[in-house]
């Protein structure tokens, strides 16, 4: 049975000749895997191959059957048209690491519709605003993920509660006894972050590069310690190379 819906490029892999195999995030059926065939193909008249590139959204028509490993794609358009995001090497640097997330962090088939729309909406943002306004843009898309996910931080920073511990998954009065370790510093500027809701002030929040690599990399062992699906984010130090510059 075909049915409609959108997707973001999550992962495409060559798969013989012409095809491609794709992990795609969508909003009906949650992460799916989709076969694309003949779509690399030189003799094709419309080589769509460039579409299936990651963060890029589609609207899709599918041929869906539940519980199976892979799923076939009818057609596809896409649903939105970057402007600059995968031409700028840093909005595409922040893009990359983003998708990574969910490909990590998200079940395979559990629909997030929540999930799937801010995360929409955060591509979209990433791709009209400045660079000088998206340093924290990897931050805020973390921690939302985790929020959407169940996996918020507990409590907030107060001279009473000072510290993060990634045991008890928030802010507590005691110093924590397992790493990583955040400085009173950093605790502080995650919860300035915490606290604002709308993308387009973030970059009001000031912090350093290394404040965020560093809240990052906590963020990422936060979701490991809780989630059953989190792995290692490989495009981490790439984006703290490209935060740095």
């Amino acid at each position: 049975m075909l049915h409609t819906t959108k997707g973001i490029v999550l992962r495409s892999v060559k798969y013989g000749e012409t095809s491609l195999i794709c992990t795609i995030f969508t909003a009906i059926y949650g992460v799916q895997t989709y076969v694309v065939q003949g779509v690399r193909s030189n003799k094709s008249k419309n080589n769509k191959a460039g579409l299936l590139q990651p963060a890029v959204v589609l609207e899709l028509v599918v041929y869906h059957k539940p519980n199976a490993n892979m799923q076939r794609i009818k057609e596809f358009v896409p649903a939105y048209i970057y402007k600059d995001l995968q031409a700028n090497v840093l909005k595409n640097s922040i893009a990359l690491f983003s998708v990574e997330l969910l490909l990590r962090l998200l079940p395979g088939q559990a629909p997030q519709p929540e999930l799937f729309n801010f995360s929409n909406s955060y591509f979209q943002q990433l791709d009209e605003m400045e660079n000088d306004e998206i340093a924290n843009f990897p931050l805020y898309f973390i921690i939302n993920c985790s929020r959407l996910m169940g996996y918020e931080i507990k409590g907030s920073y107060s001279a009473a509660t000072p510290h993060l511990d990634i045991q008890e998954g928030g802010f507590t009065s005691h110093i924590p006894k397992m790493p990583p370790f955040v400085n009173d510093e950093d605790a502080l500027a995650l919860s300035v972050l915490l606290k604002i809701g709308d993308i387009r002030i973030l970059h009001t929040a000031e912090m350093n590069a290394a404040i965020r690599f560093r809240l990052l990399e906590w963020y990422v062992a936060f979701l490991q310690n809780h989630s059953q699906h989190m792995g290692n984010i490989r495009s981490l130090h790439i984006l703290q190379t490209i935060l740095h510059k």
